[in-house]
């Protein structure tokens, strides 16, 4: 009975913990989109007579360059307080006086998926930026990956799709649907 009980609450750490990983994601996920700009919100704006007009619609293309820039660097953020937490909680479970040895080389052991996933994510990463993209990140989880890559107003070729997932392919064990890739404009 006592190490049924112990055992729920480990597994009741872990639920709580997805639950928290997934509200995260979610919450960020629609608070990047509420404050991107999009290319339709970029507008002519009137200057005076002096001043060229062309500058508002300049600066303006510039502040959505940085929000597209500002995006990845908010993911890989997010990506690691996440996982960062996820380790955290699951060291944290292991350490639970009583936790059997059955649940300890259970935790220790998602905690070496999670930090496997984290080299893969950074490795293709790399070699997306040097088949010539300019940004990207990388999701990969047991079954799938997502990569969200910089693209150019007029969308991603064929053959850079092609790049793209000849890379995840060659790096992971995923077949083609199971990668989604999501392109990001410049």
């Amino acid at each position: 009975m006592k190490l049924f009980k112990r055992n729920a609450i480990i597994l009741t750490v872990v639920m709580f913990l997805c639950v928290a990983v997934y509200l995260n994601w979610s919450y960020n996920k629609n608070h990047n989109e509420e404050d991107e700009l999009s290319p339709e919100d970029v507008v002519y704006t009137e200057g005076s007579e002096d001043m060229e007009s062309e500058s508002g619609l300049i600066y303006q293309e510039e502040q959505y360059r940085d929000a597209v820039s500002e995006y990845f660097a908010d993911a890989r953020l997010t990506r690691q307080q996440a996982r960062d937490s996820a380790i955290t909680t699951l060291q944290e479970a292991a350490k639970l006086e009583g936790a059997t040895q059955e649940a300890i080389d259970s935790t220790m052991n998602e905690i070496t998926v999670m930090a496997a996933y984290s080299l893969s994510e950074a490795e293709i990463e790399t070699l997306i930026k040097a088949k010539g993209f300019d940004e990207c990140v990388v999701f990969l989880k047991d079954e799938s990956a997502i990569i969200a890559v910089q693209s150019p107003q007029e969308g991603l070729s064929t053959s850079a799709v092609s790049r793209i997932m000849d890379t995840v392919l060659t790096e992971t064990d995923l077949t083609t649907d199971q990668i989604k890739i999501i392109e990001i404009k410049k």
